[in-house]
């Protein structure tokens, strides 16, 4: 009897031993997009749902300068310190809320992490690209909230060196490599841009309808 269960306690262990790891869960906070439905319904009728399809346009030329970030969420937290403790798992802060431990994966690639200086803030619709279809034409303060921006799905915190590589590149350029974000990515995108009244151009609508239909 204690040999048959010395032998069930030790399959038990192999088998939790050797789950793969894609199979754990972990936390991807960033705030629940719209369904595809409604993404679809937003690029499919323009005129009752305002998402105009537009050339983009650098004239005044886009300067990082004129979205100011990081603001000061609650206490000494700023807007990147509010998302790195929303995005990771047991995140412990010191005074000035800097994490010092915790443990963060990055919804764009799977990579996991236990040091925040790994990671960076990325605007979802990077801040050229609002620029591009109409954040030109916002005040200081729009722009200051949209590049804080923490109840639309916007602000996400990601393996800092594909952050870079991403880089202004809108939708029809760029997609996360992992393909079960994708989707996600997608409405997200359509939102942002929904909810700013900011435009798409031809090629990035075609890319947006092409994806959703693969959702």
């Amino acid at each position: 009897m204690v040999a048959s269960l010395a032998l069930l306690l030790t399959s038990l262990l192999s088998m939790t031993m050797a789950a793969p790891v894609e199979q754990l869960s972990y936390k991807r906070a960033l705030p629940t997009p719209i369904a595809v439905s409604t993404a679809k319904s937003y690029l499919s009728e323009p005129w009752t749902f305002e998402v105009t399809v537009a050339a983009d346009s650098n004239s005044p030329a886009y300067s990082r300068d004129q979205f100011k970030t990081w603001d000061i969420i609650s206490g000494t937290c700023d807007t990147r310190e509010t998302v790195l403790k929303r995005d990771g798992t047991d995140v412990v802060t010191d005074s000035s809320c800097k994490p010092t431990s915790g443990h963060w994966v990055s919804p764009y690639d799977g990579v996991a992490t236990d040091d925040a200086s790994d990671l960076d803030i990325d605007h979802l619709v990077p801040l050229k690209e609002a620029w591009l279809s109409g954040a030109r034409d916002w005040t200081a303060a729009q722009r200051e909230a949209f590049a804080n921006d923490l109840t639309r799905p916007q602000l996400v915190a990601v393996t800092d060196n594909l952050n870079e590589s991403k880089g202004d590149k809108d939708i029809a350029e760029w997609l996360p490599p992992l393909q079960s974000f994708q989707c996600i990515y997608g409405r997200a995108w359509v939102q942002v841009k929904h909810y700013y009244d900011l435009t798409i151009d031809t090629a990035e609508k075609t890319a947006l309808e092409q994806l959703l239909d693969s959702c």
